[in-house]
């Protein structure tokens, strides 16, 4: 028996989150244990590091699974891959101990809400984003309520209920929000996420951001437990796992270099003198003046 991690992306518009659900609905589980199974001819059961929910993206979530095999732990990348649908793709393979876990083995995870505020639509962006464009947004007051958050705090105000997790403590690493050009990116580190907790914080968040709540009054809601004052969950589509981290990571550094796509960063397009390895433009009166001179 061996035990296999992956690297995972997709995109989750087309998925009923990450846990197999009854009565056929499509999910990130369900697709990856078919696809292993179609390979070794029987169930196949895959752990996640977390569980995203419906319309939430991956861009590097991990998982494990353990297969009677002699397929090498590497090829199984590509193997899946060929079978897999254009919404998801393995990113790395690799083996791990028996005693390594995606879940328990894991020390934070990291995610990104992005909200698009342009009032034009984008349909490169609009899967990915949450185009939010009815008032301005003041993303410096949103990073200022974000500050309490680092710490380790009971956060029920952002717990939805159905989880059955027994408690609702977090500790927060990082929390911060930008804004670069149209894009205001939300991005927090924690020891792990409750229910609908980044979705329930993101709603409350843009009430700080377009002045309806202050920053005290976000910070004493939490604070005070009020589940009751937090009722609006940001749409699934601006959320993404961007990385879950490993104090011993069995993964290769590169693996993560494209996995956090940065749609906030500024798009700079060069002028022709500036682009490398360019040779310089054509004169093409000049070149049809000589053209005409020896031909003549």
């Amino acid at each position: 028996m061996q035990r296999v991690a992956l690297v995972l992306q997709y995109q989750g518009s087309q998925f009923s989150g990450w846990q197999r659900q009854p009565h056929n609905q499509r999910t990130v589980q369900e697709v990856l244990e078919d696809a292993l199974a179609s390979v070794v001819g029987a169930r196949v059961v895959v752990h996640t590091a977390g569980r995203t929910d419906a319309g939430v993206h991956a861009a590097a979530q991990v998982v494990h699974f353990d297969v009677q095999t002699l397929i090498p732990p590497q090829r199984w990348m590509g193997i899946l891959n060929g079978r897999l649908p254009e919404d998801i793709v393995v990113r790395a393979a690799t083996p791990v101990s028996a005693d390594w876990h995606a879940r328990f083995s894991a020390s934070w995870r990291r995610y990104r809400y992005t909200l698009y505020t342009n009032r034009v639509p984008n349909l490169f962006v609009s899967p990915y984003a949450w185009h939010y464009y009815y008032e301005p947004l003041d993303e410096k007051l949103m990073h200022q309520a974000l500050a309490p958050l680092v710490g380790r705090h009971h956060l029920a105000a952002f717990h939805r209920a159905g989880s059955g997790r027994a408690h609702s403590w977090v500790d927060v690493h990082e929390a911060f929000c930008q804004r670069q050009g149209d894009f205001v990116t939300i991005e927090v580190q924690a020891s792990g996420f409750l229910y609908g907790m980044m979705r329930l914080l993101v709603g409350l968040l843009v009430q700080v951001g377009k002045g309806e709540r202050s920053v005290d009054e976000f910070t004493e809601l939490w604070m005070s437990e009020r589940r009751d004052q937090v009722k609006y969950s940001a749409p699934a589509r601006g959320l993404c796992l961007l990385r879950v981290g490993y104090s011993d990571c069995p993964f290769s550094p590169d693996v993560w270099y494209d996995a956090q796509p940065q749609l906030t960063l500024p798009t700079a397009f060069p002028t022709l003198d500036q682009i490398p390895h360019l040779d310089p433009p054509i004169d093409y009166r000049t070149e049809a003046s000589v053209f005409s001179e020896s031909n003549s």
